[in-house]
């Protein structure tokens, strides 16, 4: 199957045109328009340092809904004790450098580039992006940041250096996007980790409609933050 070379008119083809591992592009920019423009059209990019851009629409895709949240006894027992602090929106560029270090760390393969780094920053600037933090006897412990456009977030990735961190903050996240009526968190590709939380496979075909179905709504554009009673207080698109 043919994998399309893109130019520097902002278009993408469509995602049903990708190969059977979901890979559909190569080329491009990250640029906000090119990026914004992907995640409406149910592509993402995904590639090494020493590779092009390349980008990707995986049948079957992951998602998770959030009034489908599970969490098990023992993350409901972590979150009672209150052992962390969770924020949105403080600390974006450290949240996307941790994701990208602790998996070197780890010595895993790591797509967010030094050039991700700084398109995702600025995504965030432009009230985009968006980062959820957990922190620990004042320390940043573990988070996740993704993007959101209408109804839809989309999750890119998530750290932790202590345990249940970045599970605390992401169950935190869900509850928020639930007080915005967001009806579906895009996991792009299937892990345990987020199955146990209750994400499933759907197909792209039935992904893309319900995508579309969801940017029919305005995006919540702006900085995000926790008020003092647990919702969300929104701000001002960052300059």
């Amino acid at each position: 199957m043919t994998i399309y070379m893109l130019s520097n008119e902002l278009s993408f083809p469509h995602p049903n045109l990708a190969r059977k591992d979901g890979l559909l592009a190569v080329g491009g920019d990250l640029s906000d328009e090119r990026l914004l423009l992907a995640y409406q059209n149910g592509i993402f990019p995904w590639y090494s340092g020493d590779e092009p851009i390349i980008w990707w629409s995986p049948d079957p895709r992951l998602v998770l809904y959030p009034d489908q949240l599970k969490v098990s006894r023992s993350l409901k027992k972590t979150i009672r004790q209150k052992k962390f602090t969770v924020t949105i929106d403080t600390v974006f560029d450290d949240v996307i450098k941790a994701c990208a270090s602790i998996r070197t760390i780890k010595q895993k393969e790591t797509w967010i580039t030094g050039d991700m780094i700084k398109a995702y920053c600025s995504l965030h600037r432009s009230g985009f992006a968006h980062s959820v933090e957990a922190w620990y006897q004042g320390n940043l412990v573990g988070g996740l940041y993704g993007v959101s456009l209408g109804k839809c977030f989309f999750g890119e990735s998530m750290f932790s250096i202590v345990d249940n961190a970045s599970k605390v903050a992401f169950v935190y996240f869900v509850d928020i996007l639930k007080t915005l009526s967001i009806d579906l968190i895009d996991c792009q590709v299937s892990t345990e980790h987020l199955m146990q939380f209750g994400a499933r496979e759907i197909e792209r075909k039935r992904f893309l409609k319900e995508l579309k179905h969801s940017l029919h709504s305005p995006t919540i554009r702006g900085k995000w933050e926790i008020g003092k009673q647990k919702t969300l207080q929104l701000k001002k698109p960052m300059s």
